[in-house]
């Protein structure tokens, strides 16, 4: 009796399914077993980007979160430390090892002032943002794992300084759904090229490639620079109708026996594609606003990524990370006031014009907006090789902020504090998992119940910690 010849194109889930008549994949299924998301969208037919409810009514519907690269001095911007300027120029009693050689207190070369009814105090460098303080929760006591760009990143955006993990907006994306299939569901602009670590910072990792970010190069104005091959230069749209449609049912033919997300996301990509090119002209034309409203962000790039991140969300985009630039433009080593005050004037009026044209628009109590970045610099100042002061700050994961609004926030409230000159987190000391827990809950999610099981494990975005921060939840 001859064996029966195994089809060629077999892989190893199909040779584990077919052999000892499946027990073999009584094994694989322990390891790879499907979670209950994607046994309800094989049993349903439903698309992995269709809309999905939250484990309980979430107050945001959506998130916009400005990642400002390279990491921005909090005691130059939202922590100010009057110690620093009464201890100018003289060594702290305590100083922490960080990636770079320090010398003495370096006091803020900034104007710290009160704004508000809540009166917290703001750097004159984010003026225009900080006369939207009572709606904004500044937390003081971040900290981060190591003094490093890469793995802080990867903690910041993945939630995991060391293996490769989805990000916070895949996660976003894989419980809630888009509400535009048109467009992309999770989109990151950073103008003039990648940042630090490239696409990890947005990448899904283990979760279905239809969650991964959409990269989009802000700085440039034209559509087909805006979103490379956008229009096909060859075919009409109907030819290209048909193109698809014949190119799916190859595709059904070939997943008929067949598990692979993989081939899923490809299928995904290739219909988001063609469903993009009449949708997205439109969303990212900003010329269809109206001149009081392009004049009130600006004209600058970071004023335009802003603008189009406004429209997307309006559109049903569910997460938009818009990043600085290329690489790290906030590693200020050497002559912070100068180029701080560069990078804030370049962001603090998009900031402001987009919270305003949120709120006159009845979008700013459902979208959640986040600041920061990897981690914050030192208040002592960074010396050269040969000790010389370089004006500038050396890299700080002990203790920094970021701040909240909208979306469920409770504005005009400070979480946490760092030390007197503010070297690190001392009150109410916050961690990424925390930031991450709080703002899963903001959108309707128990942090510790969304989870995927790969790999034998179920992952979740919080790793094993994590707790809500209920103090700035309204």
């Amino acid at each position: 009796m001859h064996s029966p010849i195994l089809p060629t194109h077999m892989n190893r889930r199909d040779v584990l399914r077919r052999s000892a008549l499946g027990l073999g994949a009584l094994g694989l299924g322990a390891v790879l077993g499907d979670d209950a998301r994607r046994v309800e969208a094989a049993a349903t037919g439903r698309g992995p980007l269709d809309v999905r409810p939250s484990h309980f009514p979430g107050r945001a519907k959506r998130v916009i979160h400005f990642f400002l690269n390279g990491g921005p001095s909090h005691v130059d911007t939202f922590d100010p430390k009057p110690m620093l300027t009464k201890h100018a120029g003289q060594p702290l009693g305590e100083t922490l090892a960080t990636e770079r050689k320090t010398g003495a207190a370096f006091p803020s070369p900034f104007k710290f002032q009160p704004y508000g009814e809540s009166g917290i105090e703001v750097s004159e460098i984010f003026s225009k943002t900080a006369q939207h303080i009572d709606d904004m929760a500044v937390i003081r006591s971040m900290y981060a794992q190591v003094p490093n760009h890469e793995p802080s990143l990867m903690l910041m955006n993945s939630g995991d300084s060391i293996q490769p993990r989805p990000s916070v907006g895949s996660w976003v994306l894989y419980g809630l759904g888009t509400e535009n299939r048109n467009l992309p569901g999770f989109v990151a602009m950073c103008p003039g090229g990648l940042p630090i670590k490239d696409n990890e910072n947005w990448h899904a990792a283990f979760l279905p490639g239809a969650y991964q970010g959409t990269y989009v190069d802000s700085k440039h104005r034209e559509l087909s620079k805006l979103i490379e091959n956008i229009e096909h230069p060859h075919i009409s749209t109907s030819d290209q109708r048909r193109q698809l449609n014949l190119l799916a049912q190859w595709n059904e033919r070939h997943r008929a026996n067949r598990s692979d997300d993989r081939l899923d996301a490809r299928i995904q990509s290739f219909e988001l594609a063609f469903r993009m090119q009449r949708d997205a002209a439109e969303a990212f034309d900003i010329s269809r606003e109206p001149k009081h409203i392009q004049e009130a962000y600006g004209d600058g790039v970071h004023g335009r990524q802003t603008l189009i991140a406004r429209r997307l969300l309006e559109r049903g985009v569910r997460y938009v990370q818009l990043w600085h630039g290329a690489g790290q433009p906030w590693d200020n080593h050497g002559q912070i006031e100068q180029n701080h005050r560069k990078l804030a004037g370049e962001l603090d009026g998009p900031i402001a014009a987009l919270m305003a044209d949120l709120k006159q628009r009845g979008m700013f109590e459902e979208t959640l907006i986040v600041w920061g970045g990897e981690f914050g610099r030192t208040p002592t100042v960074e010396l050269s090789a040969k000790g010389d002061p370089q004006q500038g700050r050396d890299h700080n994961h002990y203790g920094f902020s970021v701040w909240l609004a909208g979306g469920g926030i409770k504005g005009g409230t400070v979480h946490g504090a760092t030390d007197d000159f503010g070297f690190k987190a001392v009150e109410d000391r916050t961690s990424v998992h925390d930031l991450h827990a709080t703002m899963l809950h903001l959108l309707g999610f128990d942090h510790e119940q969304l989870t995927y099981r790969y790999a034998g494990r179920d992952f979740r975005l919080t790793d094993v910690s994590g707790k809500v921060l209920e103090d700035i939840v309204a």
